[in-house]
């Protein structure tokens, strides 16, 4: 593998059998992030161990540095001790930040929330296809309750966004849930920055439930009551109250990151579609992630699954069958299914995922594109997709600068020769060593190939 990833470099990996091993991912990005921003606002010092080091966590450690937080990066960065300063410490309110956020749509997010909550002047920017990216609900959900202004500076409410406030004054906000639950997340984990009780309402379909409920329980971690409202709401339109008591703010402490669920799902993919052995270390059926759910479609696929308290090992059956499954509570791995779908027998239907049309790249428009190009027969919908097998051909592959199209569409090559993945070095967003530790597994080498 080469030393360093280029953007004109092409991977291909190499077809063998059946693939065997144990793997551990790295630290979760979605649980890092979660817990940069708690630990950041929390009053003294705090210890992350199992961190992922990546572009999405690398541009939210910048953003923090930036504003004053104290960061500290040993462990080859997996160990990241953090100052933290609570809204009362923070002393630059007068000062104008330029905060650059790349293509990572938790930083935007979770920023976006906890600075206006915070108070001061701040302008988060980033990447072209971030300025594509809806923020407009989370920004009317701000203004709600801001004593200031957040606006977008993109047409259709997109970043940038600009922060002047002086803080939060409402005790309720109500936020749409049906675009990304990192609206939902982002106002929750702002709540204790504000110093306040909020009142949470989610209008409308709330999509990626796990995330919330994982970041529910990061909160509670760092010492802040959070849960939802037991009662319920008298408000016809509202799905869902959460309620968090965050006047006594974020306390620190330690806290151990498990590994990337997500991540996980294309080392089990890989046992699916080779009829392997692969169990992935350090995650259970009770991991704070809701990807590891993954794992109970490829069980309906046919595949034998067993669940230990420190591993989760698949082993792939002689024939895999397609399946009809609504993926809105894990909609990451739904470019990870579609692949394995391209081997099962019969087709198989993605339903409930239509706000992956608004992530790093139309993750259902464009992963169709790009499976037709192996020979895949593909219905698109507008919620998800329909995968019909058909004898598979070589191909070059795009992946839109993202990650997940990378990590998962290199899977197709495990028993297709002539699969080429273009730009593998966007899996550095979420997962750096990704083609490294996948030729660990597999025990023989890609075939890199300059375009």
């Amino acid at each position: 593998m080469p030393e360093t990833l280029i953007s004109n470099t092409t991977v291909e990996v190499v077809p063998g059998g059946a693939v065997q091993g144990t793997i551990r991912p790295p630290g979760s990005k979605s649980l890092t992030n979660r817990a940069l921003l708690c630990a950041a606002f929390a009053n003294g010092h705090s210890r992350l161990t199992g961190a992922l080091r990546s572009d999405d966590t690398e541009v939210m450690l910048a953003a923090l540095r930036e504003i004053g937080i104290g960061v500290v990066e040993s462990g080859s960065g997996s160990v990241i001790d953090i100052s933290g300063i609570g809204r009362d410490h923070f002393s630059s309110r007068d000062s104008h930040f330029e905060l650059f956020i790349g293509n990572s749509g938790t930083t935007i997010r979770f920023l976006t929330a906890a600075l206006s909550a915070l108070g001061g002047d701040f302008r988060l920017s980033g990447v072209q296809r971030m300025h594509q990216r809806p923020i407009g609900d989370l920004v009317d959900a701000l203004e709600s309750v801001c004593d200031g202004s957040v606006t977008c500076e993109s047409p259709g409410g997109c970043p940038p966004v600009r922060i002047q406030t002086r803080g939060w004054t409402g005790a309720s906000v109500k936020v749409a849930g049906s675009v990304s639950s990192q609206y939902l997340s982002g106002l929750m984990m702002a709540a204790p920055i504000a110093g306040q009780a909020i009142r949470i309402e989610v209008i409308g379909e709330l999509v990626s439930l796990p995330y919330v409920e994982m970041t529910a329980q990061i909160i509670r971690d760092f010492g802040v009551p959070c849960g939802w409202a037991p009662e319920p709401s008298l408000q016809a339109n509202a799905e869902r109250v959460i309620l968090i008591d965050g006047r006594g703010g974020y306390r620190p402490r330690d806290y151990d990151i498990e590994p990337d669920a997500s991540a996980a799902s294309y080392f089990w993919a890989a046992a699916a579609i080779t009829g392997g052995d692969v169990t992935v270390s350090g995650l259970s059926a009770d991991a704070l992630q809701g990807d590891v759910r993954f794992v109970d479609c490829l069980e309906k696929m046919g595949c034998q699954v067993r669940r230990a308290a420190n591993g989760i090992t698949v082993t792939g059956p002689e024939r895999l069958r397609g399946i009809e499954v609504n993926m809105n509570s894990i909609s990451d791995t739904v470019q990870t299914l579609s692949v394995v779908a391209l081997f099962a027998e019969g087709p198989t239907v993605i339903r409930g995922v239509a706000h992956n049309r608004f992530k790093e790249t139309d993750r259902i428009g464009d992963l169709a594109c790009e499976l037709r190009k192996l020979g895949a027969e593909i219905e698109e919908s507008d919620d998800g997709l329909t995968i019909h097998p058909r004898p598979l051909r070589p191909a070059i592959l795009e992946t839109y600068d993202d990650h997940r199209m990378a990590m998962s569409l290199a899977l197709a090559g495990l028993k297709t020769a002539g699969v080429r993945i273009k730009n593998p070095a966007c899996t550095a967003k979420t997962y750096p060593e990704y083609f490294a530790d996948l030729e660990g597994l597999l025990g023989r080498a890609h075939r890199w190939h300059q375009a």
